[in-house]
């Protein structure tokens, strides 16, 4: 598996992934697997690619995007009306005795990765290698699972060893 930045050339095989595991499209065959929630305009994702370089890819040997991974600071994801509620909320959870805020996080996820690599360890390379493009620029990452999201909530606490530092609640759903 190689893992790579996204171009744009990318971008019709990474919307194909997200419509199929989005909450909104994922079968139902498919929703216990793990979904996504976050949706982006085309606009939106040129930023992310383009001018963030902020979408992480994990390609197979024929160069078939197999996952994705999202990551960007506050001043990107302000415009998601989530990510917005989590600035808020950031404040309220320290964590390792360090107060978070927008300059001293940036938010990763969603990650999105295909049925036919889970088990792989295609989540774990692609965790490190957004983690990687990020490390130098913020000391501490964020993100948010829905707690309906079990396989999320399991492979982002044992796969990838993150903390769970506190919950809230937007639009009815717990995070």
């Amino acid at each position: 598996m190689e893992y790579t930045l996204a171009t744009m050339n990318d971008l019709p095989a990474i919307k194909t992934l997200l419509a199929r595991y989005h909450k909104d499209t994922i079968s139902q065959e498919d929703i216990a697997g793990g979904f996504v929630t976050t949706k982006l305009s085309d606009q939106q994702f040129e930023d992310l690619i383009v001018n963030r370089k902020g979408v992480t890819l994990a390609k197979d040997e024929n160069g078939t995007v197999k996952a994705f991974a999202l990551a960007a600071g506050w001043d990107y994801w302000m415009q998601v009306p989530i990510m917005k509620r989590m600035t808020e909320v950031l404040p309220d959870m320290p964590f390792e005795g360090t107060a978070l805020d927008e300059t001293n996080t940036y938010q990763y996820g969603p990650v999105c990765v295909d049925v036919s690599v889970r088990g792989t360890g295609v989540f774990e390379g692609i965790f490190k290698a957004s983690l990687k493009q990020f490390e130098d620029q913020y000391p501490v990452m964020v993100t948010f699972i829905n707690q309906i999201n079990g396989r999320s909530y399991a492979a982002h606490t044992k796969k990838a060893h993150m903390t769970e530092i506190g919950t809230f609640d937007f639009n009815d759903n717990h995070y």
